[in-house]
């Protein structure tokens, strides 16, 4: 825990490998990090799966409507929904989707981020611009590395808990 620098603005996945801790940039996109927050205290995050992984691309997960594992789950419905808040407006910025950065999943509408959101597992440039950044995995990368893969997955895995590093 010794690597927390900012602990209000750190994420602390639980992943079935081990914890995964997420440094949150309020500086670059504010309502993304505080939206991940409030759903993180709410506890709407844990137990949602990881219904979209592309081996050396991303693992999205965070459709906490119908991703949930614990509470009538469906996989073909994981991934179309979001939380009962509204979307959230666009927050690009110059920060690239570098290997462990944390991005917004969307639709074709930049201003349709919600609560689902992806782990880039390499450097995907492509992106850049395109998709807010609101957070970089600083330690438990290789426990993202072990994510089961598919779109989506056989048996896919989950986020045990979610917490705000402050809180935990």
């Amino acid at each position: 825990m010794a690597d927390i620098k900012d602990p209000e603005n750190t994420i602390l996945m639980e992943l079935k490998d081990g914890t995964v801790t997420i440094e949150l940039l309020p500086d670059v996109a504010p309502k993304h990090v505080e939206r991940m927050k409030e759903l993180a205290r709410s506890g709407a995050y844990d137990n949602v799966a990881f219904h979209r992984v592309i081996d050396g691309f991303m693992a999205q997960t965070g459709d906490v409507a119908n991703g949930n594992m614990e509470n009538d789950f469906n996989i073909r419905m994981a991934g179309t929904g979001g939380s009962d808040m509204a979307d959230l407006p666009a927050e690009f910025s110059k920060v690239p989707h570098a290997r462990g950065s944390l991005g917004a999943a969307r639709s074709q509408n930049p201003d349709s981020a919600n609560s689902q959101f992806f782990i880039n597992f390499g450097d995907n440039n492509f992106l850049n611009g395109q998709y807010t950044v609101y957070g970089q995995v600083t330690s438990g990368m290789e426990h993202v590395d072990a994510i089961a893969r598919g779109e989506p997955p056989m048996n896919p895995d989950r986020m045990i808990s979610v917490k705000v590093a402050a809180d935990a």
